[in-house]
């Protein structure tokens, strides 16, 4: 991002993005605690950050680790310690603030029924395969092809087992991008939910600017009502 702090913390409408990201989690009915990765220098920081907010879900806050798998793990270790190994746990980025109730939900439904969700879309460009980055060796139909994003979720038990077993033989994580990579390389079935497309992890100040827009397209929502009628539509089913 560029911008000289972590960018979770950059403010967009008055609060940083990890405020917009745990104010969906905490006012969401089915979800009882957060915990959270935080680099070790910002802890004190963030703990602020969420008493000022009124965010009372926080559980814990763990220093992150090396990687951002052993960040995960850390958090999920902790997860683990406290609570039932079959409660189900929704791996979430702080930098994706635009999560909605529903899917929130249905991602907790899809795993009761199936032990897995992944939030995905449908990949709306066009792939192309090369292996020196500079010239097209093909190009895929898009059929078939979707983009995994978060939550990623699982039983807690699952998750963490299968964390403990990829540090034995690949401590550092190599080549695992992310839960679903981690859990379909030890042969877990992983089941898809579909994502909003809205989801979207600030990454770059392009991602900055469609968050802000987003924000400013949900204050006209509560103006003049309709979204909450398409959130409260969208539960019922």
């Amino acid at each position: 991002m560029g911008s000289g702090m972590p960018k979770q913390f950059l403010e967009v409408a008055g609060k940083p993005i990890i405020i917009h990201t745990l104010e969906i989690f905490e006012e969401h009915d089915r979800i009882d605690k957060i915990y959270i990765a935080c680099k070790k220098e910002y802890i004190r920081h963030l703990k602020r950050l969420i008493e000022k907010n009124f965010i009372r879900k926080v559980a814990g806050i763990v220093p992150g680790g090396v990687t951002g798998q052993d960040s995960i793990y850390k958090a999920l270790k902790m997860a683990y310690d406290e609570n039932d190994g079959d409660d189900i746990v929704l791996i979430h980025d702080g930098v994706r603030p635009h999560i909605t109730f529903a899917v929130i939900s249905e991602c907790i439904d899809c795993v009761i029924k199936n032990g897995s969700a992944i939030t995905c879309t449908p990949l709306f460009e066009t792939p192309v395969i090369s292996s020196d980055g500079k010239t097209i060796e093909d190009v895929p139909s898009r059929d078939g092809f979707f983009t995994a994003q978060a939550p990623q979720c699982f039983y807690l038990k699952d998750v963490i087992a299968a964390h403990e077993q990829m540090r034995k033989v690949n401590p550092d994580y190599t080549g695992i991008i992310d839960t679903c990579t981690l859990m379909k390389k030890l042969g877990h079935e992983v089941v898809m939910v579909q994502g909003n497309r809205g989801n979207v992890k600030v990454t770059t100040p392009e991602d900055l600017y469609i968050f802000h827009g987003l924000v400013q397209y949900h204050e006209v929502e509560q103006i003049f009502g309709f979204g909450e009628k398409e959130v409260v539509s969208r539960l019922k089913k």
